[in-house]
């Protein structure tokens, strides 16, 4: 990283006493108030703060995007020009060529009709003047600068045709088209997995020293800082409460806000940390109350042949009606032969990228999803056996948090309401009285104010509601919970605080969870097991300890060396591990010897073989794979 102490001359970026205030019905609101900050060549400035804290909108008002309400005081200036009150002819001059942003959703930030290359070629055609096959070229250029395989063919494909990584490669090509001066990065990161952002950062941090750009990063990931900030400010409530170097924000931070917001950052390194709430061990001895035997749940899907992937459609329906009407079924093995067994009190964590089943192994485990093949018993009672009410009776035993629990709750049902309907639902016998006194109990129990009863989704914050949707799921005192990525949309604090929560009603109530998330060190720290899974299939499962410090499977061990360690120091003499490309179809069979391609077979007639779980060590169990792939050999136990 470049001393901060080096930098001179005209910044690239200067902003001073930068004050933002939007007029709403509530009257006025100062969402930024008199900051602060500066951004030379070849460095890497941080912006770090929980949501509300004005991060985001102090740059959109750097690009002259902030919304018709929002009023600007202060000063801005890019290479000594000012930007507050420019013409937005001049402007554009200076923003999408000199100065470009990355925004938090390329999905969004993409336009869904248009083609990537006509998405890249309007860029050069508005600042460059390319056009033909110079910008072409262009295109092409960038997109295999920035690690997309096959960069021709993707010129010709639509933003859904891509995956989360590589939209956000995309967005990063478009921006550094033009050469920029200065790079700005909201949250570039925050919705990828862990290998995905790893690669992502690097592309940045790459990027930035080749071009000797500015870059501005605005994140609430400490551990994204710490590996890519030379200097960083804290923010809080409109305002920079802490700058320094990255060196002296993480060594010594001198305000007590920027001490909550490292100590509420998992750390892969250090699960037990001094003053959090560390799980108990679940007893030897406890009952198993979810045991899922060789589940497999497959989908059929009409996928477009290669040839109609890179021919352009001719019919008036495009490739989507041909991939319909002119392809056969091919199974899409979401989760293909999957054993794992829960205990009361236990938790187990399901990690892997986006697309490997896990959340389709939850919801097969739950029967909201059919299977085909496998068995599923709650509470010792296999489900193939329940007859539908049967089924319906159990359920109350097993309940689920979402990710967004915005979108999870009626908007039109108050808090009380959402909490008080499953006992409408299994005890309908209760009195009002009754529901009443338990939804408040259970309200004080999920860290909610009780006279929060009669607001709505919509009036609370996003750890509030949730909260809500932990309490929904708890208030009628089950036996198993599967928490879907449940804190990856929240701030670190907020997700501590959510964790925490969990932690202290498992040891209240007994219950068994099922945590699944893409973020490796919230899972370690509240996980008694993990399980890893790619494609579809077991790769590897152990305690949480045996895993982390002596992972055998080159996946897993890539996994945790992609996860951010609040640490520069240790983040700048890091040796990473790196899988090259992205994940795997999983509608190709052969995806799945990626680790053992000495298996592989040229033949398309030959049954693809499927490596083998072994036990390595007790309760250590890891996918078959060639020595070659990153690890020692395996024998079978």
């Amino acid at each position: 990283m470049a001393d901060a102490s080096a930098h001179s001359g005209e910044p690239v970026l200067e902003i001073k006493d930068l004050k933002i205030t939007f007029d709403t019905h509530d009257g006025d609101v100062h969402a930024v108030d008199g900051v602060n900050l500066s951004v030379h060549e070849g460095e890497c400035v941080g912006v770090v703060g929980e949501s509300g804290s004005g991060k985001s909108q102090t740059f959109m008002a750097v690009m002259g995007l902030l919304a018709e309400n929002g009023r600007v005081e202060g000063s801005v200036k890019f290479r000594g020009q000012e930007l507050i009150g420019l013409a937005p002819k001049e402007l554009n001059k200076i923003r999408g060529q000199k100065m470009t942003m990355i925004f938090q959703d390329p999905l969004t930030s993409l336009t869904p009709h248009m083609r990537i290359g006509d998405q890249m070629r309007e860029v050069l055609s508005v600042h460059n003047s390319a056009e033909g096959e110079a910008a072409n070229a262009l295109c092409v250029d960038w997109l295999e600068r920035v690690r997309i395989s096959e960069a021709k063919r993707r010129l010709r494909q639509y933003p859904h045709e891509l995956s989360g990584g590589m939209r956000q490669r995309v967005m990063i090509a478009m921006s550094m088209l033009c050469n920029p001066h200065l790079l700005i990065a909201d949250e570039p990161t925050t919705a990828l997995d862990v290998t995905v952002q790893a690669q992502v950062l690097d592309i940045m941090e790459e990027l930035k020293r080749e071009t000797g750009m500015g870059m501005a990063l605005i994140t609430h990931d400490m551990g994204v800082v710490a590996r890519m900030a030379d200097r960083v400010h804290v923010m809080k409530d409109g305002k920079y409460v802490e700058e320094g170097t990255a060196d002296q924000i993480f060594g010594a931070p001198r305000t007590d806000y920027a001490r909550m917001l490292l100590d509420a950052m998992p750390r892969l390194d250090n699960p037990d940390r001094e003053g959090r709430p560390s799980i108990s061990p679940a007893p030897e001895d406890a009952p198993v109350v979810l045991d899922v035997d060789d589940v497999r749940a497959w989908f059929p899907v009409r996928a477009p042949r290669e040839s109609e992937l890179v021919t352009p459609p001719r019919t008036p329906f495009g490739r989507a009606a041909r991939a319909v009407f002119g392809s056969p079924d091919i199974p899409l093995k979401a989760v293909d032969g999957v054993s794992f067994t829960l205990r009361q009190g236990e938790t187990l964590g399901v990690v892997g990228e986006s697309g490997c089943g896990k959340s389709t192994l939850a919801r097969a485990a739950l029967r909201l999803i059919p299977k085909q093949a496998g068995s599923v018993a709650w509470l010792g009672r296999d489900t193939d056996q329940l007859g539908r009410e049967g089924l319906r009776a159990s359920r109350r035993d097993l309940q689920i948090v979402f990710q967004d629990p915005l979108a999870s709750l009626n908007p039109r049902m108050t808090i009380g309401a959402s909490i008080t309907e499953p006992m409408h639902t299994f005890e309908p016998e209760l009195t009002a009285e009754t529901r009443d006194k338990r939804v408040r109990a259970m309200m004080e129990r999920s860290g909610l104010d009780p006279t929060l009863i009669n607001r709505y989704p919509h009036e609370l914050s996003g750890g509030q509601n949730q909260r809500v949707g932990i309490a929904r799921a708890m208030v009628l005192d089950p036996k198993i919970v599967v928490c879907d990525e449940a804190v990856s949309a929240l701030d670190v604090s907020i997700q501590a605080q959510i964790l925490d929560l969990l932690i202290s009603l498992q040891k209240q109530l007994g219950l068994a969870m099922m945590f699944i998330s893409h973020d490796l060190s919230v899972v370690r720290e509240v996980s008694h097991k993990v399980m890893v899974l790619y494609l579809g299939r077991v790769v590897e499962m152990a305690d949480r300890d045996a895993i982390y410090e002596d992972a055998r499977h080159p996946y897993t061990k890539a996994l945790i060396s992609a996860v951010p360690v609040p640490d520069p120091a240790f983040e700048r003499a890091r040796e990473r591990i790196k899988l090259e490309g992205d994940l795997p179809s999983p509608l190709d069979p052969r995806a799945q010897l990626r680790f053992m391609k000495s298996r592989l077979s040229d033949d398309p007639g030959v049954e693809t073989y499927v490596p083998k779980l072994l036990e390595v060590a007790p309760g250590h169990w890891v996918a078959e794979h060639d020595p070659s792939a990153g690890s020692p050999g395996l024998s079978a136990a």
